[in-house]
């Protein structure tokens, strides 16, 4: 006997979607927030300046209203040529909050780089560092420019007068979709024009919220400003800081004194930076284990483990992660295990030096061959770091062609070469480009790297491939020796034939500063390409 169904319609006991209990994720909701609970506690610290979250809050809105009353539409492009200065804190709220997606253009370049980005973007308005104002002579027609004199409220400011002009009540928001544009961040450009990366508002606020995870921002940080705000909108810690509460201390440059006076003066917590800011700061005259623990995020490329351990002795607490600007900044972190604290300090440092595993809100990161199959959890087996998730963007702006590049296969390719642990963890080993194939063996730029900063006398380092008649490539090294530290070319490689494959130690060394992009990455390609002048080797 045929078991009979019944065709009648049950009621689901499922609620209907609706959009009654949902809001779009938007992060500057946490201003919102924080100025709400905590109206009275200082929100920003710019030397003597000091803002409470309520006065942030009254800026922001005046801000956001004078950008509407000035014709800012939704989508329209604000552009912001700013140092670690209040004002870009503010529009990183202010933007959004009118309905415009902020461009911040790094300070360090050129006023031809800086003219492309604004004909590329296309932005309204322009707010420009009174210091750097001369950058923007060429900016194209069209783009209304707005000098902030970073004076703190003197009405001369142009900046200023224009918040003056908007309304200190309540703005309200324009988002209708959380995957509309939030802000355009411009890569690096090391290898051609650079890249227009689309942020969207889901993205920021559940990159923001990884950030307060990852980075143990707990309640109430001080996070010092070492971070470009310009560089991944900061990796997203204008809305991560604010979301906890923090204490935002401004900081115009880079200055180790200015660093170690923050850390002791200003009771900072937390702060972010690359290799080349950690390395500034371990090697100043200032540099003396603290009293209290600080917080570190170290990004931006692959810090050895000699750098790790130094800042260790100095109580200053490493997260290392690793991302690119395709990814709001960090998506993957070598998260503290079980059992490392009782490992050796040399042990401990070369466990925090992998990049680890994939934030809490992105989805899992995969090293994959060509085929993009998973290679062998083997710590050997090179691939292809790939990733999507909430915190990837949205694509390329204006360039269609370049977002399907990208994400081909369905994942974003991020050009670096890594193995994968047995627990899981990958570990870069190289950017593809930076590979160095001699005789038909891989050789890790990454791996000479980290051994040759193991020298006391060596400060910073960079090895790249050049041309041999007999293998084809070999690697070079290009160091720069600490203050007063006197060792030769012998001393190097005789250094680096005691720890490695002696195939993998450098034929070369030079000596001097590197060369550096604007966020503290080496620039490989301006070491290699007056090596390979007149060779038969494309240059990347």
């Amino acid at each position: 006997m045929e078991t009979q169904f019944s065709t009648t319609q049950v009621a689901s006991p499922w609620p209907a979607r609706s959009r009654v209990s949902r809001s779009e994720l938007n992060p500057v909701s946490f201003l919102d927030r924080s100025a709400a609970v905590h109206p009275d506690r200082i929100a920003v610290v710019h030397g003597e300046r000091r803002r409470s979250y309520a006065e942030l809050r009254e800026r922001v809105n005046r801000l956001a209203s004078a950008l509407r009353k000035q014709g800012l539409e939704r989508h329209d492009r604000v552009a912001a040529l700013l140092p670690n200065v209040p004002a870009m804190l503010e529009l990183h709220h202010a933007v959004p909050l009118a309905g415009g997606a902020l461009v911040a253009i790094n300070v360090r370049l050129g006023a031809g780089e800086i003219h492309y980005i604004l004909e590329h973007s296309g932005p309204r308005l322009l707010f420009v560092d009174a210091e750097l104002e001369p950058l923007t002579e060429k900016a194209p027609a069209g783009v209304q420019i707005v000098r902030c004199e970073d004076g703190g409220g003197d009405r001369d400011d142009p900046y200023e007068r224009l918040i003056a002009q908007g309304d200190a009540g309540d703005v309200s928001s324009l988002l209708l979709d959380e995957e509309e544009p939030i802000a355009i961040d411009y890569t690096s450009g090391t290898t051609g024009k650079p890249k227009a990366v689309v942020y969207t508002y889901r993205g920021a606020y559940l990159n923001a919220i990884g950030e307060v995870i990852e980075a143990e921002l707990g309640h109430h940080p001080v996070y010092l400003w070492t971070l470009p705000m310009f560089h991944c909108n900061g990796w997203c810690f204008p809305w991560a800081v604010t979301a906890a509460g923090g204490t935002h201390v401004c900081l115009r440059q880079v200055d180790p004194a200015l660093i170690w006076r923050a850390f002791r003066e200003e009771g900072v917590t937390h702060y972010n930076g690359s290799p080349t800011v950690q390395t500034a700061l371990v090697n100043h005259a200032s540099a003396e284990p603290l009293e209290r623990r600080v917080t570190a995020m170290v990004a931006g490329a692959p810090p050895s483990p000699t750098l790790l351990a130094r800042l260790e002795e100095l109580n200053i607490h490493v997260v290392h992660v690793y991302g690119l600007t395709e990814t709001y900044g960090p998506h993957t972190v070598c998260t503290w295990q079980d059992g490392w604290n009782e490992l050796p300090a040399g042990e401990r440092a070369r466990l925090l030096a992998r990049q680890g595993h994939a934030y809490t809100i992105a989805d899992p990161v995969r090293v994959v061959d060509e085929k993009m199959r998973d290679v062998p959890c083997d710590a050997e087996t090179m691939g292809e770091v790939v990733m999507r998730g909430n915190n990837v963007m949205a694509g390329y702006f204006a360039d269609v062609n370049a977002t399907q590049q990208a994400f081909r296969g369905g994942w974003f390719h991020s050009g670096d070469l890594a193995v994968r642990h047995p627990d899981g963890a990958i570990e870069l080993r190289d950017r593809s480009k930076d590979v160095i194939i001699s005789g038909g063996e891989n050789i890790s730029s990454i791996e000479v790297e980290q051994v040759i900063c193991a020298h006391p006398a060596v400060l910073e380092c960079a090895v790249v491939a050049i041309p041999h008649e007999r293998w084809g490539e070999r690697p070079k090294a290009f160091v720069t020796l600490k203050d007063g530290a006197r060792v030769g070319e012998a001393d190097i490689i005789a250094f680096c034939r005691e720890r490695l494959a002696h195939f993998k130690c450098p034929d070369a060394v030079g000596f001097g500063p590197l060369p550096k992009t604007g966020t503290g990455k080496v620039q490989k390609f301006a070491l290699r390409e007056p090596e390979w002048a007149g060779h038969n080797r494309r240059i990347n």
